[in-house]
């Protein structure tokens, strides 16, 4: 995807709440793009070390990235838990973007 899709996916990230996760896929619906879950993925492959990526992961509430210590240890930090790579209680911590925004 283009570098003004990356920029959307982005801004969308930022917005997610503290103590809140939500999807690849929601965050592709957010940025009009609902079948391209794996390019928001993609997207996220190089960020800033303040950037709260950790809060995205699949859309069963599983943390799919390469860097599962430390999106749990971030994730843990506020007050989510996580149980091997699965957010305990995803849907009561999911945040919505097109609901909530």
């Amino acid at each position: 995807m283009d570098e003004t899709f990356r920029q959307q996916v982005f801004e969308i990230i930022r917005l997610i709440p503290l103590g809140r996760v939500t999807s690849y896929g929601a965050v592709a619906r957010a940025v009009g793009y609902p079948n391209h879950a794996r390019h928001v993925g993609n997207a996220l492959r190089h960020y800033d070390e303040d950037f709260p990526a950790h809060r995205v992961c699949n859309s069963s509430g599983q943390i799919t990235a390469g860097c599962l210590a430390e999106f749990s240890d971030k994730l843990a930090a506020e007050g989510i838990e996580v149980v091997g790579n699965r957010i305990k209680d995803f849907r009561k911590v999911f945040w919505n973007p097109i609901e909530e925004l």
